[in-house]
């Protein structure tokens, strides 16, 4: 059973999206399709009391592997997307890594198993028994062979950034100091040493996740909102609109 929770944090003077917009990002889902339909509910019925607005919903990676339904979440984005809100898919590193493995790169494998692809490969009905012994050279073979076309065409379509006002939506950060245009997906998607650390002004508040955090990590020159939903049962989404921002969460109950 889930609980839905909420946290507000009071408007603040300062950064701002666009007018007439609001925005929505969403943290690592991790293959946690339940805490997905439950928090876009939650993040749909939020948007819809606050009034009209130009609304986008930005995905900040890593859809896939670690939790148990890494098929269920890409077809549910596919085939039941989000009316309320333009939809904007970033690529995570879980993304780069599993496409690398459709294109048939073997040199992954090893990782990519060991990282949550065993996880996403099996909700494509491939069998923890088979993935046990089974070369890389078959691994890539029979996951392109299980993933629906589609699903690699949704996967290949995803940005790495996107710009709403003084934000910045990315799925890791970014290199400080390098210019928006001139940054490279490897920092994107992967960085952290570096980026997490450093509190010089980066002339925009870089919203990201790829890091897991505790709760919501907001400082004066970014926020962290990778609650961990695979390991915690923790779904986090940002809410922005003109000077202020607010928090959306949905939460795996705890068994009694």
């Amino acid at each position: 059973m889930l609980k839905l929770f909420r946290s507000r944090r009071p408007a603040k003077t300062g950064p701002s999206g666009p007018a007439g917009s609001r925005a929505y990002a969403i943290g690592d889902i991790h293959g946690r399709l339940d805490l997905l339909d439950e928090l876009l509910v939650t993040v749909e019925r939020d948007n819809a009391r606050r009034g009209p607005a130009r609304t986008f919903l930005v995905f900040l990676g890593d859809l896939v592997d670690r939790g148990p339904d890494s098929r269920g979440v890409i077809d549910r984005l596919l085939q039941r997307p989000p009316r309320f809100a333009r939809n904007v898919f970033l690529a995570g590193n879980h993304e780069e890594a599993f496409q690398r493995v459709l294109a048939g790169d073997t040199s992954i494998v090893p990782s990519w198993l060991l990282y949550g692809g065993r996880e996403c490969a099996q909700s494509y009905g491939i069998t923890a028994g088979w993935l046990l012994n089974a070369t890389p050279a078959s691994v890539v073979h029979e996951v392109a062979r299980a993933v629906p076309r589609q699903h690699q065409d949704f996967l290949a379509s995803f940005g790495d950034t996107f710009r709403f006002g003084d934000y910045l939506f990315v799925h890791a950060g970014i290199r400080p100091g390098v210019p928006i245009e001139q940054q490279v997906p490897q920092d994107l998607r992967w960085i952290r040493e570096g980026f997490l650390e450093n509190m010089s002004d980066h002339g925009m508040i870089v919203v990201h996740g790829h890091t897991i955090v505790e709760a919501v990590e907001e400082l004066p020159n970014r926020i962290g909102i990778d609650t961990g939903a695979y390991r915690t049962g923790t779904l986090t989404a940002i809410g922005i609109e003109g000077e202020e921002r607010w928090f959306l969460e949905t939460r795996q109950a705890e068994a009694a």
